[in-house]
Formats: structure tokens, C-alpha cells, sequence
């Protein structure tokens, strides 16, 4: 719900809030303040009236709806990837459009600034030679330029950070962010075609009608450009990930969080899946995920039919939460065995809400060969 995150990852109400408070008191939209939000308070079925809800499947039409849907409480624009140097020095990234609704309905109003709707964004970037993590977050409200989303021309932005689409086309997809000591410049082609998730794009959270997502991937985007580390730009390529999302509720209140696994396999197939945790610490049977053939074609996977184990623990320096640190992740049906290890085990963004979000490598078996990938994890709900 990279996921969910996202993902997802990929924000209601309460952190629309507080996301609004930050953005007044530091305009110039950089933060790394910690909130203590959980997500399993804000992306509850609290203040929803007046919003629309995802009920049962829809027709999904594109461009269309690469676009708003402003009658949604929440959406996001989610991209992650794992790209190489031409000498093997790996870097993953992360770059996250969130839009949030401060309510149902836009007034009338003469102020051009006058908006119902703001923007977050979070940029990450991971340079594994160097054992480091960057993460960035900001805030804007939508108007004026500022912060906002087209369907076509395709435009998600906030500030001088984008993803575009070139002239009429949305693909190949041109992403733009830059802080301080970072920052990318890539350019993405799909490889394969869109995938809904779920049922036909309705991705059930939670068994209360109307906690669901509508929800799509591309799950294999062909990325080149260039990544700046300090004063080194270095040219890159690799592989991307894109996940939309839009809702207004989607947790129960005995969830707690979830950990979102989108694999990207050598032999050409993907996997998506989220596995949804309760307050007990068991899962929740709405688990959910996809395995996507070469061709495109989706399998639809559920908790019965993918089993992860959990092996090891980190202690995060900068909240103190503790977080596995590998996996093994089995498809029987598919004869598929994956160990899932970070590149760094230090991935926390310390942002309004806290999660962690990183770049994965893979290695294991399909059919007792051997095989192996890159990825990325998405970990919420552990504080």
C-alpha cells in the first residue's frame, strides 16, 4: 500500500491537521519534527462525513484517474526504486505525493489563496556505499502553483518537487526532487501494464463497509537519470515501482499497522503484497497482494496463500521502536522461497508520521532455482 504507504503510505484528518499547523509555523515547507501520530488513529472511520467512500469496484478510465479525486478524503502518488551506478554503487529512492482534504466540500471564496486541500510530500534516498539514509518531508497548501495534480497533461507536484509525464503522454514519467545534499532526476517507462489491485482496483482494508482503498500499480518501471549524493551526481538505471492510492478510511480499530512488501524478481515477475496487523499482534485476514507474470498478468494472493516469518530486530537510534530486520517470505503454490534482506537497516523516516520505508535486496529459490531481486518494505504501527 507502497505500498498502503506507501502504501500507506502511503494520512487523514488528524495528521491534515497537523500537517496544516507545521506548514503555518514553517513556511518554508522542510521539516523533520516529531508528531507521535499513529496511524491506527488517523486512518480510522473518524471524521468522514460529507466524504465519498470506496463501496465496491468502479470502472477505472486513464489518464483520468493517474488524476484527482477530490471528493476522497486522502490519495498519494507513491514511487520507490533501486537503481545502480554503471560500477555497481546502489542507491534506493523514494518519492511520495500525499493529498489531503480539510474537508468534504470547497467554499466559495475570493482569496486565490482560499483551498480545502494540502499537500505532503516525503523524499528519501538511500546510498548503501556510504551507509546512509536521507528523508525529507514537506507541507503545502494546494493553489497558487504551489502544490497540486493534473490528469492531462499527468503532473503531481509540491514545489519544485514532480513527477510528469512528457507533453500528451503520461509515460515515460519524469521524477524531480531535490534537498540540501540530494537529489534525483529520472525518467521512468512502464514495462508493463497498469494492475488493479484487490477486486478490480477495490482493496478491502478492513471488514467494516467502505474501510477500502481504490488502488492500482505499474508495477515495473524502466528508470534512468541521475542521482546527486553532495556534489557527485552519478548517472544511474534500474528498476521503479509506482502505487496510487485513494480513500477515505481504511483501518479498523483493531489494526494496528502493516508491513507492505513490492518485490521486483530477475526472472521478470513482481510481487505485491501487505500484510495487515492487528493490535494482538496476529494478521488480519484481509491480507492481501498480487504475483504479476512478465506479460502482466496478475494472480491474486491472499494471507492463506503467503506465509513470512520475521527474523531479527533493530532498535531504531531515533525513536527507540523496534523493527524486524529480514524476512522470509514463501508462495507455495508458486514454489517461491525469498529471503528479504534491508540494504540498510537504518531506513526510519522521522517525519509527522513515523514508519519505516526502505530498499530491500532478495535472494532464494522458484522451483529449487536459484533467484534473486530488489525491492522495498514498508513498516508502520511498531510504536
Amino acid at each position: 500500500m507502497q505500498h498502503l504507504l506507501k502504501w500507506g503510505m502511503l494520512i487523514l484528518f488528524a495528521l491534515a491537521l497537523v500537517a496544516l499547523s507545521v506548514y503555518l509555523s514553517n513556511p518554508s515547507g522542510t521539516t523533520s519534527r516529531q508528531t507521535g501520530i499513529k496511524l491506527s488513529d488517523v486512518l480510522g472511520d473518524i471524521n468522514i462525513e460529507g466524504y465519498t467512500r470506496a463501496f465496491e469496484p468502479r470502472e477505472f478510465s486513464f489518464p483520468a484517474d493517474h488524476g484527482l479525486h477530490p471528493g476522497y478524503k486522502h490519495e498519494w502518488w507513491y514511487f520507490t526504486g533501486n537503481l545502480a551506478t554503471p560500477q555497481g554503487r546502489h542507491f534506493g529512492f523514494q518519492l511520495t505525493f500525499f493529498r489531503i482534504a480539510l474537508a468534504p466540500h470547497s467554499k466559495a471564496r475570493d482569496s486565490a489563496w482560499a483551498t480545502n486541500q494540502i499537500y505532503m510530500a516525503h523524499f528519501t534516498l538511500t546510498d548503501v556505499e556510504n551507509k546512509k539514509f536521507y528523508n525529507v518531508e514537506r507541507f503545502s497548501r494546494a493553489g497558487l502553483g504551489l502544490a497540486d495534480a493534473t490528469a492531462q497533461p499527468f503532473k503531481v507536484w509540491l514545489e519544485d518537487w514532480s513527477a510528469a509525464g512528457q507533453g500528451a503522454q503520461t509515460f515515460p514519467l519524469h521524477l524531480r526532487a531535490a534537498n540540501n545534499d540530494i537529489a534525483i532526476d529520472l525518467h521512468l517507462d512502464a514495462l508493463k501494464p497498469v494492475v488493479l489491485q484487490g477486486d478490480k482496483g477495490l482493496s478491502q482494508k478492513s471488514g467494516e463497509p467502505g474501510n477500502a482503498s481504490y488502488y492500482y500499480s505499474l508495477t515495473r518501471l524502466g528508470t534512468t537519470g541521475t542521482v546527486r549524493v553532495g556534489e557527485k551526481t552519478f548517472p544511474v538505471s534500474g528498476l521503479s515501482w509506482m502505487d496510487r492510492e485513494w480513500s477515505t478510511s481504511a483501518l479498523s480499530k483493531e489494526q494496528a499497522g502493516w508491513d507492505w512488501f513490492s518485490l521486483q524478481l530477475s526472472d521478470g515477475r513482481d510481487v505485491m503484497f501487505y500484510r495487515l496487523r492487528r493490535k494482538d499482534g496476529q494478521p488480519d485476514p484481509h491480507s492481501a497482494g498480487a504475483l504479476v507474470a512478465p506479460d502482466g498478468t496478475k494472480k491474486s494472493l491472499s494471507l492463506q496463500g503467503v506465509q513470512i516469518a520475521s527474523a531479527g530486530e533493530w532498535r531504531s537510534p531515533h525513536s527507540g521502536i523496534r523493527y524486524p530486520v529480514r524476512w522470509r517470505l514463501r508462495i507455495p503454490s508458486e514454489k517461491l522461497d525469498l529471503q528479504i534482506t534491508p540494504y540498510l537497516a537504518d531506513q526510519e523516516l522521522n517525519v509527522s508520521v513515523r514508519y519505516w520505508e526502505g530498499a530491500v535486496r532478495i535472494e532464494g529459490t522458484t522451483d529449487g532455482k536459484p533467484i534473486k531481486g530488489d525491492g522495498y518494505v514498508e513498516m508502520t504501527g511498531y510504536n
